[in-house]
């Protein structure tokens, strides 16, 4: 057993460090700001326990976790802020962010596009169908109330909403994208999202072949929240 993870800790080794050297070319003084959590916490914790009567080496052992645990809830933010930085503004990004949504969740990258590179994911959950557009807020009203249409003929009793990528008050900032999909509430049960994405199967296989827009679409942060969790 002892032979089968050790290839497992490995690699979550090396994902570890490639977080961690893409978090400090966004942010040199990640560093220093671990050192720094970890410190001021294990001294509160130490500080704590020692004004406890009856404390002894024990307490430096769990001052020590203590400033661990808080160097790597700062890690996981820092790093998460970094990538969302590394992607926003790049083609398909909002596809990205919203690959960190988790079970009960479809999420469809690109349904809809048009020659100027303005795109619309879908995603499928709890609060039913949701169109999200990235590109010009103009050209996207189109392309978003063209595809609402077309959804509303086989899913006429699925509630679908409609989000736009962007700067407040009218769009979502990439960081925030997930957290403001989650928040559009519970319209449809588990139960019946089977029943919606054969709908939408059918509906994808109807489309007219076209090719994706150009350029890389950033990778997928799923995973990086995943090593942050040790997973």
């Amino acid at each position: 057993m002892a032979k089968k993870d050790e290839p497992q800790k490995q690699g979550r080794l090396k994902q570890f460090v490639e977080s961690y050297k893409m978090t400090r070319e966004s942010d040199p003084r990640i560093g220093w700001l671990l050192l720094g959590a970890f410190v001021i916490a294990a001294a509160i914790v130490w500080a704590i326990l020692y004004a406890v009567p009856g404390g002894g080496p024990l307490d430096i052992v769990i001052a020590v976790l203590f400033g661990i645990l808080a160097a790597l809830f700062l890690f996981a933010r820092r790093a998460e802020k970094a990538a969302y930085a590394q992607i926003e503004g790049r083609p398909g990004a909002g596809a990205a962010a919203l690959g960190t949504l988790r079970r009960g969740w479809k999420v469809e990258p690109a349904v809809s596009f048009n020659k100027s590179q303005d795109i619309v994911h879908r995603v499928v959950g709890p609060p039913g169908i949701v169109l999200i557009g990235e590109g010009n807020p103009n050209r996207l009203k189109t392309l978003l109330a063209n595809e609402r249409r077309k959804h509303e003929r086989v899913a006429s009793d699925t509630e679908i909403h409609e989000v736009v990528v962007g700067e407040p008050p009218d769009g979502v900032p990439i960081p925030k994208l997930s957290r403001h999909v989650r928040k559009l509430g519970k319209s449809l049960k588990p139960a019946d999202m089977t029943d919606v994405l054969a709908r939408l199967k059918a509906l994808d296989a109807n489309r007219s072949a076209a090719p994706m827009p150009k350029g890389p679409v950033p990778t997928n942060l799923k995973g990086m929240r995943g090593n942050m969790r040790g997973r």
